[in-house]
């Protein structure tokens, strides 16, 4: 029937004016959206500064700080519980942060809210080491867990080399993460194996580098390890980067030519004799590489094994390399009187000097699975002949073992600090059985610097 004072065109206009839906509808909203920089987490019970992930959110139509951004869900809440989730943050990037209760493994489900009702949810997969012994003063540095050799590069940040790959790592010392930059050397290097760096020492702009010259754990000659390189440092802090420099690959053979040459004193013709492992009190292992007092040219290299004499009150040793500027240009090495000190039975795991010819030691044992066995820090003037002086006693009940020294503090100044590396290569972190090393993704790898006060 037709209304009474209108026309049927001006009906039919009005309604084609409307739309199918009528003259009044909200704005239509798309689904929203979530992103996570990374879907792999690792924590630690009772850690500081532990790493976060960032969490990116949107929907068409709606403002990103009208979206809410939750967890939903823990599929294992005593790990992790959905109430042990944080999220700061209120535009399109939130940040989400995780309490570990326990140690081990938990998926969240972290959920966005959106206008009209729509959600998504994204799965972060979380994992939690244990607490660990002075927990307050320690960070941990993802993407690799055998640290094993590191300098200062300014500004509270280090470059850290793991012995399981040739790629040296940028770290903000100060908090727990990612690395903030990466080199990988292997083609610089030409190596097809890691070359197992164990040493590093920083003269101006140029940083050497030592692989362990050993044989393989199951006493197998591996080219690749008997590499001294160099890289070149610009810059500094979180502006550093590095080129390549040289690579020398003579000095094992140099070392077993010398010490036969010199009536073989420290056996090491014999410890790198086919089916020899490195890690035995009479074995053949650099783990330490630092100058001489003074030096540019001169470096000590440390050795974890052998001990002189190989026993149990044997000396570590500190072989002198006159030339190592050379060496790492692929040069015969020249070689100085070698230096024994007396770390209580303990060889070198690291040693660092200062500008006043000042030395750290970190001494550790000589044995290939030593995590519980006894770390100790020793001070030493760089006097060939006098004895070092133990400083501290490091704690062993967590796991992995202390690898690296990154700097010399002034030991006159009162509470001063000294940061210390451990390689987690061979820890269970999560209980799960499995090493460090071998975990299927890199965020889960690590290892722990933690800072320790000299008395």
């Amino acid at each position: 029937m037709r209304h009474p004072s209108l026309p049927v065109v001006t009906v039919l206009a009005l309604l084609s004016a409307a739309g199918p839906a009528g003259p009044a509808h909200a704005a239509a909203h798309g689904t929203p959206t979530i992103k996570l920089s990374a879907a792999y987490l690792s924590g630690s019970v009772g850690g500081t500064g532990d790493p976060v992930v960032t969490v990116t959110v949107a929907q068409s139509g709606a403002d990103a700080s009208a979206l809410t951004v939750t967890a939903s869900r823990s599929s294992r809440s005593t790990v992790a519980a959905t109430t042990d989730v944080h999220v700061t943050g209120t535009g399109a990037d939130r940040t989400v942060a995780v309490t570990a209760r326990s140690r081990g493994y938990t998926d969240l489900t972290l959920k966005v809210a959106g206008a009209g009702g729509g959600t998504a949810t994204a799965t972060l997969h979380y994992a939690a080491s244990p607490a660990v012994r002075h927990g307050a003063d320690a960070r941990y540095l993802t993407g690799a867990s055998d640290a094993s050799a590191a300098v200062d590069a300014g500004g509270g940040y280090l470059i850290v080399a793991d012995d399981e790959d040739n790629t040296l790592r940028l770290y903000d010392g100060a908090v727990s993460g990612a690395p903030v930059r990466t080199w990988d050397l292997d083609g610089a290097l030409g190596a097809d194996k890691e070359v197992d760096i164990e040493g590093a020492a920083r003269v101006g702009d140029t940083v050497y580098w030592t692989g362990s010259l050993g044989n393989n754990k199951d006493g197998v000659y591996k080219p690749d390890r008997d590499t001294v390189f160099t890289t070149t440092v610009s810059g500094s802090g979180a502006a550093t980067r590095l080129s390549f420099g040289t690579a020398g690959h003579r000095l094992r053979d140099d070392l077993v030519a010398w010490d036969e040459a010199n009536g073989g004193r420290y056996g090491f013709a014999a410890a790198t004799a086919d089916g020899q492992a490195p890690k035995r009190i009479d074995g053949f292992n650099v783990e330490g590489l630092e100058f001489a007092p003074g030096s540019a040219t001169t470096a000590y290299v440390g050795f974890r094994a052998p001990l002189a004499p190989p026993r149990n009150d044997g000396k570590a040793l500190l072989v002198p390399v006159t030339n190592m500027d050379r060496v790492a240009r692929g040069a015969e090495a020249a070689f100085g009187t070698p230096v024994e000190l007396d770390l209580g039975g303990l060889s070198v795991r690291d040693l660092r000097r200062d500008d006043q010819g000042r030395y750290l030691v970190l001494a550790g044992s000589w044995a290939a699975e030593d995590n519980s066995a006894p770390y100790a820090l020793y001070s030493w003037d760089g006097v060939a002949g006098h004895r070092p002086v133990k400083v501290l006693d490091l704690p062993t009940a967590d796991a992995g073992g202390w690898e690296s020294v990154v700097s010399v503090p002034d030991p006159t100044a009162a509470g001063a600090r000294v940061q210390l590396i451990t390689d987690d290569g061979a820890a269970d972190l999560y209980g799960d059985g499995t090493d460090a090393k071998d975990l299927t993704h890199p965020e889960w790898r690590k290892s722990r610097t933690t800072w320790f006060t000299l008395d």
